[in-house]
């Protein structure tokens, strides 16, 4: 008899079945037992009134992996509106040892560290489990909505030979006694295959050196990157940007409408067009000093409370951010020099995506690098590509713990990320 899940039970009324998962909870009664068995589609009710049965129940720990071969009842009452009778049940291991905190209850009741501690059974909570099916699902959106725009998946490395965005915070590592380091982005890549395949996108795993302790940071996480050629400018990849993220909430609501439902969270609409303020207006929509050279985490929370009031957005483009905020291979804005074509999304007052128009011409590469003091040979295999024509082109970055964690309205970024790794934690 072939194994079905807990979700076809309501279909298998009347019939004799197989199911297979871990018990979830045991309710001894003085005239009846109940079991409760979690698999991967949700939770099943066996009842149990044999006495031997009930007794062999009684030895099962929770988290004891198990098989139960029974009829299927129709029980308004009972999970899904069915429950399992006349069971065999059979383990199908040792008993488990019980994790330090109660899964069968509706809140993981431990603390954060203890569920980052105990990662492999935390994760099995419905409230944990949840995140990671609205994370695949925004990726499986991700990649639908840039596919349907003729976009081509890539696979860059992760171990290069120079820092990408030029700056200090890589992790070093030793490469067959030559020095390298751990991509911090795929950005240089994604540049270069424009100029193959003019669009093109990669799924994977970016690692930044940098010592935050926040709940907003990680030291590696997943990047969702985008780039695309043949552009006008930093408006082109906005709006392709705002397509993208359509896409990502609607395969969540598509594909993970029940995760959604366990955690009380909806997926936010995306406007037909999301508000957009220049860096110069957003400073003074969030009070700050004229001279303020970036966002402060407060800047972001207030302009995100602006375009809720005034736009009813979840969402806020911040454009024309000052050159000397972004990476050497930012464009700068043709009417106001000092300023970029560059941008960051806001979601919920929390930056979530950025991107922009970048260099494109050989020459412009080489005044910028001079200008900030750096060095070409470093990234002379990079630049070199500018020589051979490139098209205008721009891209953007989405991180997809942040996106997942401000769907869910998670309050700590770890809380969505399956085995986080940050100043502190290498393990499990």
């Amino acid at each position: 008899m072939q194994r079905i899940l807990s979700s076809q039970l309501i279909h298998r009324v009347g019939e004799t079945v197989r199911i297979a998962g871990w018990v979830h909870r045991r309710r001894l009664l003085k005239s009846v037992a109940f079991l409760i068995v979690r698999d991967a589609a949700g939770l099943a009710q066996v009842v149990v009134t044999d006495p031997a049965a009930r007794a062999a129940l009684e030895q099962l720990t929770e988290e004891t992996v198990v098989e139960v071969t029974a009829t299927v009842a129709a029980n308004a009452a009972a999970p899904a509106g069915v429950e399992l009778t006349d069971p065999a049940v059979r383990p199908l291991g040792p008993p488990a040892v019980p994790p330090p905190f109660d899964l069968y209850r509706p809140v993981l009741t431990a603390t954060l560290p203890t569920q980052l501690d105990h990662a492999p059974t935390a994760l099995r909570h419905p409230s944990r489990s949840a995140a990671l099916r609205i994370s695949a699902a925004a990726v499986a959106g991700f990649r639908a909505a840039l596919d349907a725009r003729d976009f081509v998946e890539i696979h860059t490395p992760k171990v290069v030979a120079s820092s990408t965005e030029s700056g200090a915070n890589v992790f070093a590592l030793d490469w067959f006694g030559r020095p390298a380091y751990l991509a911090q982005s795929p950005q240089f890549y994604k540049q270069l295959m424009v100029g193959v395949f003019e669009r093109v996108y990669e799924v994977g795993p970016v690692f930044r050196a940098e010592p935050h302790d926040t709940v907003r940071h990680l030291a590696q996480y997943t990047s969702l990157d985008a780039e695309l050629g043949f552009v006008a400018d930093h408006r082109d990849v906005m709006r392709v940007l705002r397509h993208t993220l359509a896409g990502m909430l609607g395969a969540v609501t598509e594909r993970a409408g029940g995760a959604l439902a366990t955690l009380g969270v909806e997926a936010p609409a995306v406007p037909d067009e999301i508000p957009a303020v220049h860096f110069t207006e957003a400073l003074k929509i969030a009070g700050a000093p004229a001279d303020e050279p970036d966002l402060a985490p407060a800047h972001e929370r207030a302009l995100g409370e602006w375009a809720r009031r005034e736009h009813g957005s979840e969402f806020l483009f911040v454009t024309g951010y000052p050159m000397a905020k972004r990476p050497f291979y930012t464009h700068p804005d043709p009417a106001r020099p000092a300023h970029s074509n560059g941008f960051d999304l806001l979601f919920r007052g929390l930056e979530l995506v950025t991107g922009g128009q970048r260099l494109h011409r050989y020459d412009d590469y080489l005044a910028a690098l001079a200008a900030r003091g750096e060095p070409v040979e470093p990234y002379a295999g990079y630049v070199d590509a500018f020589r051979h024509g490139m098209p205008p082109h721009g891209g953007f970055a989405i991180g997809l713990e942040r996106f997942v964690g401000r769907l869910t309205g998670a309050a700590n970024i770890r809380e969505v990320t399956a085995f986080p790794r940050d100043l502190h934690r290498l393990t499990p």
